[in-house]
């Protein structure tokens, strides 16, 4: 499946934080060794030292720290780690301080009951995004969890949305070309992409199809805060057979984007267009 999982809290952006300020240069290695175990799911000593140009012996330090505070643990019957328990904890507390979320969950379910298609909300994590609410197809049908997935920005709805208002985003995503093809139809120039963005900030409404994943479809629109900058974007996720979608769904979809802004004190929606 193209879509990563989170694991519940992203790393590498802590990762970029950190090298972007004052480097601690033990902190910025511990973070890069839960980045790599997040990516690798397992690793030995040995694939930890390559990865990250260290030598074994610095990364066993590292390691067994991170082993006695629960984020790291040693894979049972065999000399691979993976990531502990307490990264899991982390995450649920960041998912539970973001407003975003609790003020988002009741209108997606609305707007899952008017459509009958399943919703995400989504934050940008440097060039992709994060999935911090998801309401299910209110069909009945068997469905799974998706908070914590993660998806290029730049191959989701969610992403557009929130690039097409927010000028930092899109050199991030510009500095990250060449863009990577999840499918046969993800779009990867980068002009192409920014006439996408031009085109949700004039609509307020971003859209993707088998972009990131076959078979799979969405609409997108951001949301945004008192401060008139995007914090994040809600999104209705299509089956291919139902695409494109009737007006009615995506005038749902801003009508909930505006709701959702207007809670968290936007003066107008959409916000300003990004510069």
């Amino acid at each position: 499946m193209p879509h990563r999982t989170m694991g519940t809290i992203e790393l590498r952006g802590l990762a970029a934080h950190i090298r972007g300020g004052v480097v601690i240069q033990s902190v910025d290695r511990a973070v890069r060794v839960l980045t790599a175990l997040q990516g690798s799911r397992r690793m030995a000593l040995s694939e930890l030292a390559a990865a990250l140009g260290l030598p074994a012996s610095t990364v066993h330090g590292i390691v067994k720290t991170l082993v006695g505070h629960g984020m790291v643990v040693q894979e049972r019957g065999s000399s691979r780690y993976m990531l502990g328990p307490r990264v899991l904890l982390l995450g649920n507390v960041y998912l539970d301080t973001l407003e975003l979320r609790s003020r988002t969950a009741p209108w997606a379910g609305e707007l899952a009951r008017r459509t009958g298609f399943a919703v995400r909300t989504g934050v940008l994590l440097v060039d992709e995004v994060v999935i911090i609410h998801h309401e299910p197809r209110p069909d009945g049908s068997r469905q799974m969890p998706e908070v914590g997935i993660v998806i290029p920005a730049h191959a989701s709805a969610l992403g557009k949305a929130i690039a097409a208002f927010s000028a930092e985003a899109q050199k991030t995503v510009g500095e990250a070309a060449p863009l990577r093809s999840m499918t046969g139809e993800t779009l990867t120039d980068l002009a192409a992409l920014e006439a996408q963005w031009d085109d949700t900030a004039a609509t307020g409404v971003a859209s993707e199809a088998e972009e990131a994943v076959l078979g799979e479809c969405a609409l997108a629109s951001p949301i945004f805060d008192a401060f008139d900058g995007v914090v994040g974007a809600i999104a209705v996720v299509v089956p291919a057979t139902a695409w494109p979608v009737e007006a009615p769904v995506r005038e749902a979809l801003r009508e909930t984007a505006r709701a959702i802004s207007r809670e968290l004190g936007a003066p107008a929606w959409p916000g300003p267009r990004a510069v």
